[in-house]
């Protein structure tokens, strides 16, 4: 389910985090990195259970307004549009999402408190009180705004980023990335197909998986190989004083490009580049495009760079 963009990412922090704390075990790293893809499925499924949970406080919310003594003409007919959303009952009846909630317990009951405050700012929200008195009581409108919740909503709050970051170091890059695949689930909603919809899995497929996988592992055993190619083309920097992170992206860079022949030079260079951009200095993506552009041309000289992978 991650890009491949992340993938990279994933294995970057396994990488660097190899090299910190001395770990040479490649089967270690790789279950590390294994579990840090799991975790992106987790973040995942809690979005998924969000409308839901959002839902279950809006009904907690209508029974306490019907038992006041006095209650307004609103809690004795309180509209019900966002409690009886379709696609909200849909997902909750999702056979893959109950059982990775059974299997692992994750739940939002347990943060109640930060749950009620997204749950008034759902209410104040625009979003929200378009869709509760629009005219249009529809199956296309109850999962438009589910949608648009998960996908433009709550990515503007600064809160969400900052509490799913202390719940989890592993959260850190994809929170909004795990937006948009929320978002992507309930779209494939049709009305009918709830409790059987497939969700996403830790990966898209078993591509995906396989690159991560022999990414992690070439880099790891080419790391001395790249950085001796460093050293050679590192003329106008001390490859000594080159940071870290900006090795781990060019031996990154190296492994991928000669392992993996099917893809192309120029996809290899703008991914790193980009990475480079968010991970590293503000420079870092200047040396490390100079520095590649020599090592690229030695590596097809000696034919480990194809010349398909050049087009």
């Amino acid at each position: 389910m991650l890009s491949r963009r992340l993938l990279r990412v994933k294995v970057m922090q396994m990488v660097y985090a190899h090299h910190v704390q001395g770990d040479t075990d490649y089967k270690l790293v790789l279950s590390e990195m294994q579990h840090s893809v799991a975790k992106a499925h987790e973040l995942y499924m809690y979005l998924l259970l969000l409308p839901s949970a959002l839902r279950k406080m809006a009904v907690k919310k209508i029974d306490i307004g019907k038992q006041k003594i006095r209650p307004t003409e609103e809690e004795k007919n309180p509209n019900l549009r966002f409690v009886r959303n379709r696609a909200i009952l849909q997902l909750e009846q999702n056979e893959q999402l109950n059982a990775y909630v059974e299997k692992t317990g994750i739940s939002w009951a347990k943060d109640e408190e930060f749950l009620r405050t997204l749950f008034n700012k759902m209410l104040s929200s625009q979003l929200y009180q378009d869709y509760m008195n629009s005219p249009e009581d529809s199956w296309e409108a109850d999962q438009h705004f589910v949608y648009k919740y998960l996908t433009h909503e709550l990515p503007s709050y600064d809160m969400i980023y900052d509490y799913f970051e202390s719940e989890s170091i592993y959260w850190n890059d994809e929170v909004q990335f795990e937006m948009s695949w929320a978002g992507k689930s309930v779209k494939q909603l049709d009305g009918t197909n709830g409790q059987t919809l497939q969700l996403v899995g830790l990966y898209k497929d078993d591509e995906d998986k396989e690159f991560a996988e022999n990414l992690l592992r070439k880099s790891m055993a080419m790391y001395d190989e790249g950085f001796n190619l460093i050293k050679k083309y590192s003329l106008k920097w001390d490859p000594e004083r080159v940071s870290l992170m900006d090795t781990i992206l060019i031996v990154m860079s190296i492994a991928e490009m000669v392992s993996m022949r099917q893809l192309q030079v120029k996809v290899t260079l703008n991914e790193y580049l980009e990475i480079s951009k968010y991970y590293s200095s503000d420079k870092s993506h200047v040396y490390i495009n100079g520095v590649l552009e020599k090592i690229v041309r030695q590596l097809f000289d000696e034919k480990k760079i194809l010349p398909s992978q050049l087009q």
